[in-house]
């Protein structure tokens, strides 16, 4: 049984351009650690400017940063958050046997959050045609169905924040009620210290502008240009994310470049946004976070904890 004061891993976490990455790699350098990536769109290869990959970063004192769960697929391959699951625990085992601090590091909070808390619905598979269905409802016929199912349990936990998550809590309910005898495997939740980064709003926004120019300059448009000449359709583009929606829309002759840059450049504002929304929803939750605006605030967090060098672990001393 795992101490409660003992924690096997680093989760570095953060809205877009909070400098999560440089952080990560830099705990990494110092603990002698290992980073697994927790970005829903860094899995896909050929996708490395438009997902803020950086790889370039991954060095500490001229040595490699060794990492994980980056440029795993084909950006046509399906690759849903269970298969994440999977591979998130194929690689944190592998941390682990290597004597290493497991480095979480990613702005993906419903990734972040399935395998901290290990969930376990993300087995059950997707109903398509039920989805297409539901798709055409409205949110407040959708939120009727979902209460009327006799699920109490299930029901205390189901994210229904928004019409896509409401759509999956009923497809899993739906499929809870046909499978009353579902044994779902056991869980493996983390035992992390999770470090929250939130630069002040204004920093962020800066943040955001100068990445957005920075990563037009570096060639943005011209991955994602790439990507469409490989014979990535816009509409699957559009999944990737804000840059790549955008861009396909102005390669298509959708938009002006000017166009590009405003409207994808509020879109990551509001983007940020909405990620702190889901962080806070996981402190509700019961997950606790510890957040700062500096990565040096980091580093002081961490001087209350030592490194257990025999098990790779970080046990509280206060």
């Amino acid at each position: 049984m795992i101490n409660k004061k003992t924690h096997d891993s680093i989760v570095v976490l953060g809205p877009t351009a909070s400098g999560k990455t440089r952080l990560a790699v830099k705990l990494a350098g110092i603990l002698n650690g290992e980073i697994l990536s927790a970005d829903a769109r860094m899995v896909y290869q050929k996708m490395d400017i438009g997902t803020g990959k950086d790889l370039k970063e991954y060095f500490y004192d001229n040595k490699p940063i060794p990492y994980h769960l980056i440029n795993l697929v084909d950006p046509n391959t399906s690759y849903h958050i269970y298969q994440y699951q999977q591979d998130f625990k194929k690689a944190f085992q592998l941390v682990q046997a290597n004597k290493k601090i497991p480095i979480v590091c990613g702005g993906s909070g419903l990734y972040l959050e399935a395998v901290i808390k290990d969930y376990q619905y993300t087995a059950i598979p997707i109903n398509e045609q039920q989805r297409f269905i539901y798709l055409n409802q409205d949110y407040s016929d959708l939120l009727t169905t979902f209460e009327l199912m006799d699920l109490p349990e299930y029901k205390k936990t189901a994210d229904v924040a928004t019409k896509k998550r409401l759509i999956r809590a009923i497809e899993i309910g739906l499929y809870l009620l046909a499978h009353p005898n579902l044994i779902l495997p056991n869980s493996q939740s983390l035992h992390p210290i999770i470090i929250g980064l939130n630069p002040n709003l204004e920093m962020r926004r800066e943040n955001i502008v100068l990445r957005l120019q920075s990563r037009l300059k570096e060639g943005l448009i011209e991955e994602v240009e790439g990507l469409m000449n490989e014979g990535v359709e816009a509409k699957r583009l559009a999944h990737f994310g804000l840059e790549y929606k955008w861009i396909s829309s102005y390669l298509l002759g959708h938009i002006s470049q000017e166009q590009l840059v405003e409207k994808l450049g509020v879109a990551i504002q509001q983007f940020a946004k909405r990620q702190m929304t889901y962080f806070r929803k996981m402190e509700k939750s019961g997950l606790k976070i510890y957040w700062i605006e500096q990565e040096n605030e980091a580093l002081e967090l961490l001087d209350k904890y030592f490194i257990n060098p025999d098990f790779g672990q970080l046990t509280n001393t206060s």
